[in-house]
């Protein structure tokens, strides 16, 4: 953390920190991946933006863009790429948690790879069309 920072923001960043992880175990996810997404989200003031709100909501802000796309239509479009899988007993649908992690995974991905996942975003509907 960033050592000009005031005692309030460093304490908001261990409270959005903690919830990442709460969300992780929630999820089934190991504390690695966990810690690796929050590096990811505490160097990012958008991704930071939309974990706060849903930390504080409950709801997406919807807010931050990245190469057009916000962490709802990712959430869309994890949920319709799942749907091939809604046969398995590993899958999304019933995991808001996992669901919401791997959407953020996805948005913080498209921050730095912005071509793999907008082929993927094309390419893996999980529709049969």
């Amino acid at each position: 953390m960033d050592q000009n920072w005031t005692a309030q923001q460093k304490e908001a960043m261990e409270a959005l920190e903690s919830f990442l992880m709460h969300l992780c175990e929630k999820a089934g996810k190991p504390q690695a991946y966990g810690a690796q997404l929050w590096e990811q989200v505490s160097s990012s003031e958008g991704l930071l933006r939309e974990l706060a709100y849903f930390h504080d909501t409950g709801s997406f802000w919807g807010q931050y863009r990245v190469a057009g796309l916000t962490l709802p239509d990712l959430v869309v479009w994890q949920v319709d790429h799942f749907k091939a899988y809604m046969d398995r007993e590993e899958n999304n649908r019933y995991h808001r948690e996992r669901l919401f992690l791997e959407s953020f995974e996805s948005l913080a991905q498209l921050e730095r790879d912005p071509e793999t996942i907008l082929r993927k975003f094309r390419e893996e509907t999980g529709t049969d069309f």
